[in-house]
């Protein structure tokens, strides 16, 4: 059975491939396409899933879209019509998109592809993140949490999910409880993303990054956002918003009447807190004060959505009674929360697969036919992420060659780790391309640009010479899953999956922070990943024999792109980003590419 899942038409299109109830590829558009949260129809993506298996589309039993077009569409001229006439010019656009391609999944995918239309199959929006979340865990049977700004129209489901292993049975997930659009956890904190200057869908993680320099100071007014029961279930008071019925504008004037006018996306953002503000003169007393209020409103919505979601956990606990937790949805991302829910709910362990955003929905999507509608056995539990396009070293060699790009080719593993070890200790950064490329958005040591954590000036180093993004921006220890322990205090560590993703932040103990200054965060946190021999045996010995050499085997691990670009594929989207940025090598499989004049 072949069965082909897709995602498409919002953000992060995304295809991924079943074999007999087992995931073979799964890759965003954006990987191919190098346009960042491609929402294109993933025509590329999907030929690397059929290469990568090597299936043409004629043995695909069938392909399964991510969500129910017509009932997002009935959602959009429903509440287009709640809001008239201050939706004119909404209803224009959404009319041209909408009945020019959007609804027309079914033919779209039946001209592309040439599958027969009965083998064109629709799930619904949450039940695909439910599924992607649920059937790619190690549990038979878990509560469900999932979480996002709008499917159709729900904005969070809870359920529970119980699976057959190994036998054909019943496998069932249950969404017994929503919230509906336009009350939304995941519009509340992208309204405050677009408020501090950050493009919403992108630039959630640099709330959550700004939130430490900050103090949770207007909980309160946040709360004025709207009516919260104990349950964690909400309404919003929409007078403070206009994303129902505005192409732009996310919040109203009453908002900015109790926030303060939103920040300048082009200012920087310093505080006494943050150190350096990158290039330009030094803050001024104004610049900091100002910024503080953005990092204290920061602090504040961070907090009030991890309490609403500690609400939900509960409570689904209390209902359900089970112990393990799968959550999905794009907050599902929101890595501090995802401790806290670790930590402070009866949950005993919890899973969230690395895509839990929309890209996983075409996994979720495929999961749920294969288990739910079709009562097959389940056979595979995530719990690695190199699902995407893998390095081909003959062909890197060949580019390099062609190019006239000075290598050298270390096929020993020993020999190029010894290479990396070296000039990771002499303060130099490494372009890191190995293997399959990671399925969501955190790079995992297959696409990563490396450095030494031990230094203090690190930070700002990658952030500013490097990425080219703003200072402020935490980075993230890779540790060996052994060790994490002596690092985090995070009981269990060793044991959880969503640690391997980089799907939780920890306390960083307090005697270790001197020891790794440029991967703590300013609240004393970071969001370790875990590293597992038998899921990575080459990243796991580089860290360790890193530690060997430098007395700490941790990494400052970051995604392999410069700012506004996506993670890179392969060898020349690699070299490309090397050559724009201030790396000092590159190591593409067993490649080694020094920068010209670095020894």
């Amino acid at each position: 059975m072949n069965i082909l899942g897709l995602s498409f038409f919002y953000h992060d299109a995304a295809a991924a491939l079943l074999v007999d109830g087992r995931l073979v590829a799964a890759s965003e558009e954006e990987r191919f396409s190098r346009v960042k949260h491609d929402s294109a129809y993933p025509e590329r993506a999907i030929a690397f899933c059929l290469a990568k298996a090597g299936l043409t589309a004629a043995d695909l039993d069938c392909v399964v879209f991510y969500e129910k077009p017509f009932l997002k569409f009935h959602r959009l001229i429903q509440t287009l019509a709640d809001y008239a006439p201050r939706t004119g010019l909404v209803f224009r656009d959404a009319m041209v998109s909408w009945l020019g391609e959007k609804l027309w999944i079914k033919p779209l995918v039946r001209e592309k592809l040439g599958v027969p239309e009965d083998r064109i199959l629709f799930s619904e929006h949450h039940l695909s993140h439910a599924a992607s979340a649920f059937f790619c865990s190690p549990f038979a049977e878990a509560a469900i949490l999932t979480v996002d700004g709008v499917g159709e129209w729900s904005t969070a489901t809870l359920g529970r999910g119980t699976a057959r292993w190994g036998d054909a049975g019943e496998n069932k997930i249950d969404l017994f409880s929503e919230i509906r659009f336009p009350h939304s956890l995941g519009l509340l904190y992208s309204a405050f993303t677009a408020f501090l200057g950050f493009e919403v869908n992108e630039g959630e993680y640099k709330v959550m990054g700004m939130a430490p320099y900050g103090e949770p100071r207007y909980v309160d007014r946040v709360e004025k956002l709207m009516r919260l029961h104990a349950d964690g279930s909400f309404e919003m008071d929409l007078s403070y918003f206009r994303f129902p019925y505005h192409r732009r504008d996310t919040f109203s004037p009453k908002f900015t009447a109790l926030f303060g006018p939103p920040r300048d996306p082009r200012a920087r953002f310093v505080t006494r807190r943050s150190g350096p503000a990158g290039e330009g003169p030094p803050a001024t007393e104004g610049e900091m004060n100002a910024n503080q209020h953005y990092a204290d409103i920061a602090a504040s919505v961070q907090r009030a959505t991890e309490e609403i979601l500690l609400k939900m956990a509960r409570h689904l606990h209390a209902r359900t009674g089970l112990k393990n937790l799968c959550v999905a949805g794009g907050v599902a991302l929101n890595s501090v929360a995802n401790h806290r829910l670790r930590r402070e709910t009866p949950f005993e362990d919890i899973y969230i697969q690395p895509a839990a955003g929309d890209a996983g929905g075409a996994l979720g999507a495929a999961l749920y036919v294969e288990h739910a509608a079709l009562g097959r056995p389940r056979r595979f539990v995530m719990d690695r992420a190199d699902w995407g396009l893998a390095v081909d070293p003959a062909r890197a060699a060949d580019f390099f060659r062609s190019g006239g790009i000075a290598h050298e080719t270390l096929e020993n593993e020993e020999r190029l780790i010894e290479r990396v070890v070296d000039w990771l200790g002499k303060g130099r950064v490494i372009g890191w391309a190995q293997g399959a490329a990671e399925w969501g958005p955190r790079a995992l040591g297959h696409r990563s640009i490396l450095a030494d954590p031990g230094r203090a000036g690190m930070k700002d180093t990658v952030n500013i010479k490097i990425k080219y993004r703003e200072p402020f921006r935490p980075f993230a220890p890779s540790v060996p899953v052994e060790r994490a322990a002596d690092f985090v205090a995070f009981p269990d560590v060793e044991r959880l999956l969503p640690p391997r993703f980089m799907l939780m932040v920890a306390p960083v103990r307090p005697e270790k922070r001197a020891v790794i200054p440029a991967v703590t965060h300013v609240d004393g946190s970071c969001r370790l990943q875990t590293v597992s021999p038998d899921v990575d045996p080459l990243y796991h010995r580089l860290l360790t024999r890193f530690g060997e050499r430098a007395g700490a085997p941790v990494l400052l691990n970051t995604s392999f792109n410069l700012r506004g670009e996506p993670i890179v594929n392969d060898h020349e989207n690699a070299h490309r980003t090397f050559s724009a940025c201030g790396m000092d090598a590159l190591v593409v499989g067993p490649h080694w590419v020094p920068k010209p004049g670095i020894d």
